[in-house]
Protein backbone atom coordinates (compact mmCIF):
# COMPACT_ATOMS: atom_id res chain seq x y z
CA UNK A 1 0.00 0.00 0.00
CA UNK A 2 2.51 2.27 -0.98
CA UNK A 3 3.74 4.91 -3.93
CA UNK A 4 6.37 2.76 -5.52
CA UNK A 5 8.89 3.74 -8.77
CA UNK A 6 7.51 2.09 -11.90
CA UNK A 7 7.81 -2.04 -12.13
CA UNK A 8 10.45 -2.99 -14.54
CA UNK A 9 7.89 -5.14 -16.00
CA UNK A 10 4.84 -2.65 -15.79
CA UNK A 11 1.39 -3.68 -18.04
CA UNK A 12 -0.22 0.02 -18.90
CA UNK A 13 -3.13 -1.88 -20.21
CA UNK A 14 -3.59 -3.38 -16.46
CA UNK A 15 -3.03 0.37 -15.37
CA UNK A 16 -5.34 2.10 -18.04
CA UNK A 17 -8.11 -0.53 -16.58
CA UNK A 18 -7.58 -0.41 -13.26
CA UNK A 19 -7.73 3.80 -13.09
CA UNK A 20 -10.77 3.17 -15.19
CA UNK A 21 -12.49 0.77 -12.83
CA UNK A 22 -11.48 3.45 -10.24
CA UNK A 23 -13.53 6.49 -11.87
CA UNK A 24 -16.25 3.75 -12.95
CA UNK A 25 -16.18 3.43 -8.90
CA UNK A 26 -16.23 7.20 -7.89
CA UNK A 27 -18.97 7.85 -10.56
CA UNK A 28 -21.49 4.96 -9.00
CA UNK A 29 -20.67 6.96 -5.73
CA UNK A 30 -21.78 10.11 -6.98
CA UNK A 31 -24.78 9.04 -7.97
CA UNK A 32 -25.56 6.93 -4.75
CA UNK A 33 -25.12 10.22 -2.95
CA UNK A 34 -27.39 11.83 -4.89
CA UNK A 35 -30.43 8.80 -4.19
CA UNK A 36 -29.23 9.25 -0.56
CA UNK A 37 -29.97 12.77 -0.56
CA UNK A 38 -33.38 12.68 -2.72
CA UNK A 39 -34.46 9.39 -1.50
CA UNK A 40 -34.87 7.82 -4.36
CA UNK A 41 -35.91 4.06 -5.22
CA UNK A 42 -32.70 2.17 -4.73
CA UNK A 43 -32.23 -1.71 -6.52
CA UNK A 44 -35.04 -4.00 -5.43
CA UNK A 45 -37.69 -1.50 -4.64
CA UNK A 46 -36.07 -0.52 -1.54
CA UNK A 47 -37.08 3.22 -0.66
CA UNK A 48 -34.11 5.35 1.54
CA UNK A 49 -35.19 7.74 3.70
CA UNK A 50 -32.90 11.33 2.75
CA UNK A 51 -29.30 11.65 4.23
CA UNK A 52 -28.10 15.13 5.41
CA UNK A 53 -25.02 15.81 3.09
CA UNK A 54 -22.99 16.40 6.72
CA UNK A 55 -24.13 12.92 7.74
CA UNK A 56 -22.80 11.08 4.41
CA UNK A 57 -19.29 13.36 4.86
CA UNK A 58 -19.02 12.65 8.04
CA UNK A 59 -19.69 8.56 7.94
CA UNK A 60 -17.41 8.02 5.11
CA UNK A 61 -14.43 9.96 6.49
CA UNK A 62 -15.08 7.94 9.56
CA UNK A 63 -16.19 5.02 8.33
CA UNK A 64 -12.73 4.32 6.40
CA UNK A 65 -10.86 5.94 8.54
CA UNK A 66 -10.87 2.93 10.76
CA UNK A 67 -11.40 0.19 8.24
CA UNK A 68 -7.86 1.83 6.65
CA UNK A 69 -6.41 1.86 10.25
CA UNK A 70 -7.23 -1.60 10.82
CA UNK A 71 -5.39 -3.08 7.27
CA UNK A 72 -2.85 -0.64 8.02
CA UNK A 73 -2.02 -1.82 11.24
CA UNK A 74 -1.92 -4.97 10.49
CA UNK A 75 -0.05 -4.84 7.52
CA UNK A 76 2.43 -2.38 8.55
CA UNK A 77 2.00 -2.06 12.60
CA UNK A 78 1.50 0.87 14.86
CA UNK A 79 5.56 2.37 14.65
CA UNK A 80 5.49 2.40 10.52
CA UNK A 81 2.58 4.54 11.14
CA UNK A 82 3.74 7.50 13.06
CA UNK A 83 4.74 11.06 11.67
CA UNK A 84 6.32 13.76 12.74
CA UNK A 85 4.35 16.48 14.91
CA UNK A 86 5.32 18.85 12.09
CA UNK A 87 3.78 17.32 9.11
CA UNK A 88 0.75 15.62 11.10
CA UNK A 89 -0.17 19.18 11.40
CA UNK A 90 0.04 19.69 8.09
CA UNK A 91 -2.08 16.91 7.14
CA UNK A 92 -4.49 18.39 10.28
CA UNK A 93 -4.97 21.41 7.77
CA UNK A 94 -5.32 19.31 4.63
CA UNK A 95 -7.73 17.13 6.13
CA UNK A 96 -10.14 19.63 7.26
CA UNK A 97 -9.54 22.27 4.37
CA UNK A 98 -9.31 19.49 1.78
CA UNK A 99 -11.05 16.50 2.72
CA UNK A 100 -13.90 17.52 4.82
CA UNK A 101 -13.98 21.21 3.27
CA UNK A 102 -14.13 19.19 -0.53
CA UNK A 103 -16.86 16.26 0.48
CA UNK A 104 -19.12 18.29 2.09
CA UNK A 105 -19.14 21.25 -0.52
CA UNK A 106 -19.28 18.59 -3.36
CA UNK A 107 -22.26 16.63 -1.95
CA UNK A 108 -24.46 19.48 -0.93
CA UNK A 109 -23.92 20.95 -4.60
CA UNK A 110 -25.31 17.37 -5.39
CA UNK A 111 -28.21 17.61 -3.39
CA UNK A 112 -28.82 21.30 -4.84
CA UNK A 113 -28.22 20.62 -8.69
CA UNK A 114 -27.35 17.16 -10.07
CA UNK A 115 -23.92 15.26 -10.37
CA UNK A 116 -23.41 16.39 -14.22
CA UNK A 117 -22.98 20.36 -12.59
CA UNK A 118 -21.39 19.15 -9.37
CA UNK A 119 -18.53 17.09 -10.67
CA UNK A 120 -18.05 19.14 -13.59
CA UNK A 121 -17.42 21.97 -11.56
CA UNK A 122 -15.63 20.52 -8.93
CA UNK A 123 -13.21 18.89 -11.23
CA UNK A 124 -12.02 22.87 -13.00
CA UNK A 125 -9.40 22.49 -9.76
CA UNK A 126 -6.61 22.02 -12.09
CA UNK A 127 -7.78 24.46 -13.46
CA UNK A 128 -7.42 26.79 -10.19
CA UNK A 129 -3.78 24.80 -10.06
CA UNK A 130 -2.62 25.93 -12.93
CA UNK A 131 -3.80 29.38 -12.26
CA UNK A 132 -1.81 29.07 -9.13
CA UNK A 133 1.38 27.93 -10.34
CA UNK A 134 1.30 30.40 -13.14
CA UNK A 135 1.18 32.96 -10.62
CA UNK A 136 3.80 31.58 -8.43
CA UNK A 137 6.02 31.34 -11.87
CA UNK A 138 6.51 27.50 -11.72
CA UNK A 139 4.67 27.91 -15.15
CA UNK A 140 4.44 30.07 -17.80
CA UNK A 141 1.18 31.71 -19.10
CA UNK A 142 1.81 30.10 -23.02
CA UNK A 143 -1.38 31.05 -25.53
CA UNK A 144 -1.74 26.95 -25.33
CA UNK A 145 -2.79 27.01 -20.96
CA UNK A 146 -4.51 31.12 -21.92
CA UNK A 147 -7.05 28.76 -24.15
CA UNK A 148 -7.43 25.92 -21.31
CA UNK A 149 -8.58 28.34 -19.15
CA UNK A 150 -11.13 30.33 -21.69
CA UNK A 151 -12.31 27.26 -22.94
CA UNK A 152 -13.13 25.71 -19.35
CA UNK A 153 -14.55 29.09 -18.42
CA UNK A 154 -17.22 28.69 -21.59
CA UNK A 155 -17.45 25.34 -20.88
CA UNK A 156 -18.88 26.48 -16.98
CA UNK A 157 -21.19 28.99 -18.12
CA UNK A 158 -22.57 27.19 -20.11
CA UNK A 159 -22.86 23.96 -17.94
CA UNK A 160 -24.50 26.29 -15.34
CA UNK A 161 -26.81 27.57 -17.85
CA UNK A 162 -25.55 31.03 -17.87
CA UNK A 163 -26.02 30.75 -21.83
CA UNK A 164 -29.63 30.09 -23.22
CA UNK A 165 -33.15 30.76 -22.85
CA UNK A 166 -35.25 29.38 -19.73
CA UNK A 167 -35.36 25.80 -18.77
CA UNK A 168 -32.52 24.97 -16.15
CA UNK A 169 -33.21 26.44 -13.27
CA UNK A 170 -29.78 27.31 -11.31
CA UNK A 171 -29.06 26.97 -8.05
CA UNK A 172 -26.69 29.41 -6.88
CA UNK A 173 -25.96 27.53 -3.60
CA UNK A 174 -25.45 24.46 -5.52
CA UNK A 175 -23.42 26.01 -8.11
CA UNK A 176 -20.97 28.07 -4.95
CA UNK A 177 -20.50 24.94 -3.09
CA UNK A 178 -19.49 22.98 -5.99
CA UNK A 179 -16.99 25.86 -7.14
CA UNK A 180 -15.99 25.67 -3.29
CA UNK A 181 -15.52 22.05 -3.55
CA UNK A 182 -13.31 22.54 -7.07
CA UNK A 183 -11.13 25.42 -4.16
CA UNK A 184 -10.59 22.96 -1.37
CA UNK A 185 -9.80 19.76 -3.62
CA UNK A 186 -6.99 22.32 -5.34
CA UNK A 187 -6.05 23.59 -2.29
CA UNK A 188 -4.99 19.67 -0.91
CA UNK A 189 -3.02 19.25 -4.40
CA UNK A 190 -1.47 22.43 -4.00
CA UNK A 191 -0.75 21.67 0.27
CA UNK A 192 -0.18 18.35 0.25
CA UNK A 193 2.26 18.82 -2.73
CA UNK A 194 5.72 18.01 -0.61
CA UNK A 195 3.85 15.47 1.97
CA UNK A 196 2.47 13.76 -0.87
CA UNK A 197 6.40 13.50 -1.84
CA UNK A 198 7.93 11.86 1.07
CA UNK A 199 5.10 9.99 1.94
CA UNK A 200 3.00 7.02 0.56
CA UNK A 201 -0.34 8.31 -0.08
CA UNK A 202 -1.88 5.15 2.12
CA UNK A 203 -0.15 7.17 5.09
CA UNK A 204 -1.73 10.43 3.87
CA UNK A 205 -5.10 9.12 3.47
CA UNK A 206 -5.07 7.77 6.68
CA UNK A 207 -4.31 11.02 8.44
CA UNK A 208 -6.29 13.60 6.02
CA UNK A 209 -9.52 11.67 6.93
CA UNK A 210 -8.78 11.03 10.16
CA UNK A 211 -8.19 14.61 10.45
CA UNK A 212 -11.36 14.96 8.93
CA UNK A 213 -13.24 12.52 10.96
CA UNK A 214 -12.32 14.83 13.72
CA UNK A 215 -13.37 17.78 12.83
CA UNK A 216 -16.70 16.28 11.97
CA UNK A 217 -17.10 15.21 15.61
CA UNK A 218 -16.90 18.84 17.00
CA UNK A 219 -19.18 20.11 14.05
CA UNK A 220 -21.93 17.41 14.27
CA UNK A 221 -20.98 15.43 17.65
CA UNK A 222 -21.94 11.67 18.06
CA UNK A 223 -25.06 12.30 20.54
CA UNK A 224 -26.69 14.06 17.28
CA UNK A 225 -26.30 11.11 15.39
CA UNK A 226 -27.50 9.00 17.54
CA UNK A 227 -30.57 11.31 17.72
CA UNK A 228 -31.08 10.77 14.26
CA UNK A 229 -32.35 7.15 14.51
CA UNK A 230 -30.89 6.01 11.71
CA UNK A 231 -32.01 2.54 10.71
CA UNK A 232 -29.70 -0.41 10.16
CA UNK A 233 -30.78 -0.56 6.23
CA UNK A 234 -29.73 3.01 6.25
CA UNK A 235 -26.09 2.33 8.38
CA UNK A 236 -25.54 -0.23 6.26
CA UNK A 237 -25.83 2.25 3.27
CA UNK A 238 -23.05 4.44 4.61
CA UNK A 239 -20.76 1.65 5.25
CA UNK A 240 -20.97 0.35 1.63
CA UNK A 241 -21.34 4.34 0.38
CA UNK A 242 -18.13 4.78 2.03
CA UNK A 243 -16.13 1.50 0.82
CA UNK A 244 -17.32 2.48 -2.55
CA UNK A 245 -16.35 6.12 -2.74
CA UNK A 246 -12.97 5.99 -1.08
CA UNK A 247 -11.04 2.46 -0.27
CA UNK A 248 -12.02 0.71 -3.22
CA UNK A 249 -11.30 3.24 -5.58
CA UNK A 250 -8.48 4.63 -4.41
CA UNK A 251 -6.71 0.45 -3.88
CA UNK A 252 -7.99 0.20 -8.00
CA UNK A 253 -6.53 4.11 -8.37
CA UNK A 254 -2.92 3.15 -6.33
CA UNK A 255 -2.92 -0.12 -8.55
CA UNK A 256 -2.90 1.32 -11.82
CA UNK A 257 -0.03 4.07 -10.52
CA UNK A 258 2.44 0.67 -10.73
CA UNK A 259 1.96 0.39 -14.25
CA UNK A 260 1.16 4.23 -15.47
CA UNK A 261 3.46 7.27 -14.94
CA UNK A 262 0.70 9.90 -12.44
CA UNK A 263 0.76 12.67 -15.09
CA UNK A 264 -1.30 9.46 -17.32
CA UNK A 265 -3.21 8.32 -14.48
CA UNK A 266 -4.45 11.52 -13.35
CA UNK A 267 -5.67 11.97 -17.40
CA UNK A 268 -7.34 8.23 -17.44
CA UNK A 269 -9.23 9.51 -14.01
CA UNK A 270 -10.84 11.80 -16.19
CA UNK A 271 -13.42 9.51 -17.06
CA UNK A 272 -14.72 10.13 -13.62
CA UNK A 273 -17.28 12.50 -14.56
CA UNK A 274 -17.90 10.67 -17.67
CA UNK A 275 -19.34 7.74 -15.59
CA UNK A 276 -20.65 9.50 -13.10
CA UNK A 277 -23.14 11.90 -15.65
CA UNK A 278 -23.78 9.09 -17.46
CA UNK A 279 -24.60 6.44 -14.50
CA UNK A 280 -26.93 9.37 -13.06
CA UNK A 281 -28.96 9.58 -16.32
CA UNK A 282 -29.33 6.19 -16.75
CA UNK A 283 -30.10 5.54 -13.34
CA UNK A 284 -31.54 8.75 -12.29
CA UNK A 285 -32.99 10.18 -15.36
CA UNK A 286 -30.35 13.17 -14.66
CA UNK A 287 -30.93 14.09 -18.88
CA UNK A 288 -28.68 16.90 -19.84
CA UNK A 289 -29.84 19.92 -22.12
CA UNK A 290 -27.29 20.22 -25.53
CA UNK A 291 -25.63 23.27 -24.36
CA UNK A 292 -25.12 21.59 -21.20
CA UNK A 293 -23.66 18.67 -22.63
CA UNK A 294 -21.81 20.76 -25.07
CA UNK A 295 -20.14 22.35 -22.25
CA UNK A 296 -19.46 19.57 -20.13
CA UNK A 297 -17.38 18.37 -23.30
CA UNK A 298 -15.55 22.11 -23.08
CA UNK A 299 -14.16 21.45 -19.62
CA UNK A 300 -13.44 17.61 -19.96
CA UNK A 301 -11.14 18.80 -23.06
CA UNK A 302 -9.76 21.39 -20.93
CA UNK A 303 -9.41 19.24 -18.20
CA UNK A 304 -7.05 16.52 -20.06
CA UNK A 305 -4.89 19.24 -21.89
CA UNK A 306 -4.11 20.94 -18.42
CA UNK A 307 -2.65 18.08 -17.11
CA UNK A 308 -0.64 17.00 -20.46
CA UNK A 309 2.85 17.50 -19.39
CA UNK A 310 5.70 20.13 -20.19
CA UNK A 311 8.56 19.21 -21.41
CA UNK A 312 9.94 22.45 -21.19
CA UNK A 313 8.79 22.95 -17.69
CA UNK A 314 11.50 21.41 -15.28
CA UNK A 315 8.98 21.64 -11.94
CA UNK A 316 5.79 19.84 -12.78
CA UNK A 317 2.24 19.79 -9.93
CA UNK A 318 1.32 16.21 -9.99
CA UNK A 319 -2.51 16.32 -9.38
CA UNK A 320 -4.09 13.61 -6.89
CA UNK A 321 -7.96 12.56 -7.45
CA UNK A 322 -10.48 14.13 -4.93
CA UNK A 323 -11.30 12.15 -1.97
CA UNK A 324 -15.12 12.29 -2.50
Amino acid sequence: MSDQPLPRRAHPVRGYLYIASAAFLWGIAATLGRAAFTGRVLPKGQALRPIDPLILSQSRATLSFIVLLIALVLLRGWKRLRLPIADFRRMFVLGILGVAASNYLYYLAIQRTNVATAIILQYTAPILVLLYTVARGLQKPTMQRVATVALAVTGIALVIGIFGSGGFRLDTIGVLAALGAAFSFAFYNIGGHSILARYDRWTVLLYVIFSASLFWIVVNPPWKIVAAHYSGNQWLFLLVFSMVSVLAPFSLYFAGLQHLEPTRAIVVSCLEPVFSIVIAAVTLGEVMKPLQTVGIVLVLIAIVIVQLPDRKMHEEITLVEPIE
